[in-house]
């Protein structure tokens, strides 16, 4: 009986050991992993919840529209996340700004791309050159820091154009 209460507690506490080594081990690329995941959400949900009525609105001539805003966050995705990994770059479809149903996928693809991009880092690989932007050479972790930097840069923006519209962004519910 104790053998078979042993065996159950090592079941029990095996995976969850196991689970927490690997974010020990890469602590550094297991929270660019989070940011991704945590950004990717709020912008993912930041699009589905603007009205498709509103995918054409900028708060001034300057400013790009809430629905050219998601197609170049899909698009700037697909081209750094393929740098972050050594990956081809996924083709991200030239859409109109108010597509909003197109629009959404296309942001969800790149999001899922990216994760499958970020699934690759590790602490050890963080200091190895990758090409990017003007073929320059960058630790690896400058290119993933910029894609996360630039999803939360966007969801701020994006946020804004989502109050001017009277709409919450995902992360201000249950703030009100």
């Amino acid at each position: 009986m104790k053998r078979l209460i042993w065996m159950a507690i090592i079941c029990l506490v095996a995976p969850i050991a196991a689970r927490s080594q690997g974010s020990a081990s890469n602590p550094a690329s297991t929270a660019m992993r989070r940011t991704l995941d945590r950004y990717s959400k709020n912008l993912v949900a930041a699009a589905q919840e603007m009205p498709a009525e509103n995918y054409g609105f900028h708060p001034t001539p300057e400013n790009m529209t809430f629905g050219k805003s998601i197609e170049h966050i899909a698009e700037v995705n697909n081209f750094a996340c393929s740098k972050v990994a050594d990956m081809p770059a996924p083709e991200t479809p030239k859409l109109g700004e108010t597509e909003k149903d197109k629009l959404v996928e296309t942001l969800k693809a790149s999001m899922d791309f990216c994760t499958q991009a970020f699934a690759k880092l590790t602490d050890a690989t963080l200091g190895d050159q990758v090409s990017w932007f003007g073929g320059r050479q960058v630790p690896r972790i400058s290119a993933a820091l910029e894609v996360t930097n630039d999803l939360v840069d966007h969801y701020a923006a994006l946020s804004v154009y989502m109050r001017l519209n009277k709409v919450l962004p995902p992360t201000a519910r249950g703030k009100q």
